[in-house]
């Protein structure tokens, strides 16, 4: 307790610029209109009462239609079943319909929908569409950006399905979740800007938690991370995700994620749309 309130005092120091690039979230704010980027993510997840680490890999491709939409196509691999090996994948969409705009800060208000397919086997009671289940997800995120420090809310109701006609989602378990984040992310380098091309430096800690609407089983994690962020269009991501308590069954909550993103702006004319 002592550590996460040390972390949440250095997020909270007075500042003059913040960047809203949360590592296992996202905020409501969406990338620059006509821009694509790419994105692999990897999770390095210690498996419970076994010494075999889960790994899971994510490539990712999203695009900035304009200002109020973005999408992400996503693809789900997993070592699971010995091999490395194509699971499924998801569609995502982000609506940003809300927006205040002051000096050195502002608001945000988006809604969000994810739409997943997955083969693996279902092995948890966690509902997890980005990678284990085949469902969908969607929601509402508030984001708050002013000086240095950046805060973030998501609220989703997330439902899953059969994986497959093998792998069908057992009756035994609850099928739909309320979720609920919080995101807090400071800006520690550079101290003053003067030019796009420095190396910024983030500091995040970001709360991750689920209720089962069926049965009331519930989890909450922490995930601390830090975040590089060069000449303004790549960045480099690493996180612990550590479960803080859980009243389901999770066979690997614990880990490490890293994230590596590149962004190329203005491939298509902005105001296309």
């Amino acid at each position: 307790m002592k550590i996460i309130l040390t972390a949440i005092s250095m997020l909270f120091s007075y500042g003059t610029q913040a960047q809203e690039l949360f590592v296992v979230t996202e905020p409501a704010s969406n990338m620059p209109a006509g821009s694509i980027a790419v994105r692999l993510a990897q999770s390095f997840m210690r498996e419970n009462n076994t010494s075999s680490t889960n790994y899971h890999l994510m490539p990712e491709v999203m695009w900035g239609i304009n200002k109020q939409f973005m999408v992400h196509g996503t693809s789900f691999l997993s070592n699971r079943n010995g091999n490395l090996i194509v699971e499924g994948g998801s569609v995502y969409v982000k609506h940003r319909f809300y927006t205040v705009d002051d000096l050195h800060e502002h608001f945000r208000l988006a809604t969000f929908a994810r739409l997943s397919s997955n083969n693996a086997d279902i092995h948890q009671q966690e509902i997890n569409t980005i990678g284990h289940n085949t469902g969908f997800e969607t929601g509402i995120i508030a984001t708050k950006l002013k000086n240095k420090v950046a805060l973030s809310s998501t609220w989703s109701f997330e439902k899953a399905y059969n994986n497959t006609a093998k792998n069908k989602f057992p009756a035994t378990l609850g099928s739909s979740a309320i979720n609920y984040n919080f995101s807090m992310g400071r800006l520690m380098y550079p101290k003053k800007y003067t030019s796009l091309k420095q190396t910024n430096i983030n500091l995040m800690l970001e709360f991750i938690g689920q209720s089962i609407n069926q049965n009331g089983h519930s989890y909450a994690d922490i995930v601390p991370s830090i975040q590089f962020v060069f000449n303004s269009q790549a960045r480099v991501d690493v996180a612990y995700m550590k479960e803080l308590y859980s009243t389901m069954l999770r066979t690997a909550p614990n880990g490490v994620y890293i994230k590596f993103e590149y962004s190329f702006f203005n491939i298509f004319q902005k105001n296309r749309f």
